[in-house]
């Protein structure tokens, strides 16, 4: 495969919310799988209930799977901060997209968790560009979401996703470069992406 996995768990993470972006095709959930296990971190995972079909629900609950009812208001957050609770150590991965598909905004369900749990934040990333995925800083949260989430984003920008175009942080998707393609062509070109 020839990928390149860098970071750690940070130290006092017994318990976190392990944000993985961006989420733009079904591979990302098979590195990021694959670049846990060799990180040595165990770890579960929020997706979408209708995966759970047999026989894949069984391997998706082996694997760490914990489904999710997207389809209406079930108050996730409760339900994931309980699982949370029962737990000594726990590593929860959600991708804040919630889609492999563009989305503008990310939900926010991570945060709440996140928040209500009192438990930090573990920014992981997969990057095609560069062929390297891996952990990266913790993020105590304030209460302020929007300062938060500049934080969190800002470590996201300089990702490549398998898909740049359904990335919202991609450069592709920034207002700053929307009327100006050679900016983009160029920045392509510096972080290897292939058009």
């Amino acid at each position: 495969m020839g990928w390149k996995i860098n970071g750690f768990l940070p130290d006092q993470c017994e318990k976190c919310v392990i944000l993985a972006a961006p989420h733009t095709s079904n591979s990302d959930f098979y590195i990021g799988w694959l670049a846990y296990k060799a990180l040595g971190i165990k770890v579960k995972f929020l997706i979408k209930k209708e995966s759970f079909t047999f026989p894949f629900g069984i391997l998706l609950k082996a694997a760490g799977g914990i489904p999710v009812d997207r389809s209406r208001s079930n108050n996730t957050v409760k339900q994931v901060v309980d699982i949370i609770d029962k737990h000594q150590e726990i590593h929860i991965v959600i991708t804040p997209e919630g889609t492999r598909k563009l989305t503008k905004n990310w939900k926010k369900g991570f945060y709440f968790i996140a928040q209500t749990a009192k438990i930090p934040l573990v920014l992981a990333y997969i990057d095609y560009g560069r062929k390297e995925g891996g952990v990266g800083p913790k993020i105590d949260l304030t209460d302020n979401y929007d300062e938060d989430l500049d934080k969190i984003q800002s470590f996201y920008k300089n990702v490549t996703a398998k898909y740049p175009e359904q990335f919202n942080l991609s450069v592709e998707n920034s207002p700053k470069f929307a009327n100006n393609k050679e900016d983009v062509k160029k920045l392509q070109r510096q972080y290897c992406c292939k058009r």
